[in-house]
């Protein structure tokens, strides 16, 4: 007898694209490898051991060559399959209703009125222009008292250095007519 008939062959299933395949194989690993996937096909659900006994009989009649048939189809598995796939027909589409050509043929309706938009966005416009010029008139002022503090404290500097100079030089006088500090 020879090895590959001796093996317990088992069928397993699995979809691929527009095909069912079937192959007779001694484990699943040995099913992968002859799909050719490396991904475990059995851990997911994608593939199974194969129930229908024509399939059954046809990977036995093959065996470690994986089969196939178009999917939807009671085509017999092949290695080279001739069948299409079934597709089921397309829902169609309901014919257009009266309303359409009722709503069509209604007048149009008049543009809405802008008057109070308008009105509005003028409020708007308005209002973050007086902000602006306010912005503005605060920057002013507030430059008008940056200089009147600079030159205050300019003044004071050069008053407070005449006033030492002032302060050193009676103390010197002072000193030098007999006083004492």
């Amino acid at each position: 007898m020879a090895k590959s008939s001796a093996r317990k062959l088992k069928v397993f299933q699995a979809q691929f694209g527009f095909f069912d395949t079937v192959v007779a194989v001694p484990s699943q690993a040995a099913a992968l490898r002859a799909w050719g996937v490396r991904q475990n096909l059995f851990a997911d659900g994608q593939a199974k051991p194969a129930t229908d006994p024509k399939a059954v009989a046809a990977a036995l009649a093959h065996p470690e060559t994986p089969l196939r048939r178009a999917v939807g189809t009671d085509d017999a598995f092949a290695v080279e399959p001739t069948g299409l796939p079934s597709v089921p027909d397309a829902p169609k589409t309901p014919a257009p209703k009266a309303t359409a050509k009722a709503k069509s043929s209604a007048a149009p309706k008049p543009p809405a009125d802008r008057r109070a938009l308008d009105a509005a966005e003028a409020a708007l416009r308005q209002l973050d222009g007086d902000r602006k010029r306010e912005e503005a008139s605060f920057r002013t002022q507030q430059d008008a008292l940056d200089a009147a503090r600079d030159a205050a404290q300019t003044a004071y500097v050069a008053g407070r250095k005449a006033a030492t100079a002032d302060v050193v030089e009676a103390r010197k006088r002072y000193r030098s007519a007999g006083g004492e500090d």
